[in-house]
């Protein structure tokens, strides 16, 4: 049976952390759904009612573009261990580039590292907690490192024309592009 809370409480914020993986769904009207698997410790509690995630450069840009228009998105995390649970957060959503302001308030809470785009954060609506007994147990083996070492080893001036040329959403909608390289010195 599933519960509906109005915040995050200490046990949804363990059960977070403890998650390698979750997944962001974003929509804008009249356009696709969007849904993407995130991983890389990205995932940060600010309180009960702000998350935020850290995001890399990488096919696309729809969860900006859908926000920018419309601004709803839901997060997903699934208990591969016991106990059986799904947690899911609904909010509303918006993207943080290196050259806003906010930036210098968010990017404390996370590791900075080379290929970062953004950061997502989303004022939390409402949370929700299913069983999850249709969740198989799986194990965690590690990180893929390939977006990293791709990133890592990019060109910063090529790998600015690439994130400034990713500013139309596959539904054909606009969004800002970053203006900063975060190299592996960063």
């Amino acid at each position: 049976m599933s519960e509906f809370f109005d915040a995050l409480n200490d046990k949804h914020v363990e059960m977070i952390g403890k998650q390698p993986v979750f997944f962001v769904a974003t929509a804008a009207k009249d356009g696709r759904i969007n849904l993407s698997p995130k991983g890389y410790d990205a995932f940060r509690v600010l309180s009960p009612k702000r998350v935020g995630y850290l995001d890399l450069g990488g096919s696309g840009n729809e969860t900006h573009a859908h926000l920018s228009v419309d601004g709803r998105i839901t997060f997903m995390f699934c208990n591969f261990e016991q106990p059986a649970l799904i947690l899911r957060i609904y909010g509303r959503g918006r993207a943080v580039l290196p050259q806003d302001a906010e930036w210098g308030e968010l990017a404390p809470h996370f590791e900075i590292i080379p290929g970062t785009r953004q950061i997502f954060v989303a004022d939390v609506e409402s949370v929700q907690t299913s069983c999850g007994w249709g969740v198989p147990f799986m194990a965690f083996h590690r990180e893929r490192d390939t977006l990293k070492k791709a990133h890592a080893g990019m060109d910063p001036d090529a790998w600015l024309t690439r994130a400034k040329g990713r500013t139309t959403s596959i539904d054909g909608i606009k969004t800002r592009a970053t203006d900063r390289y975060f190299g592996p010195a960063d």
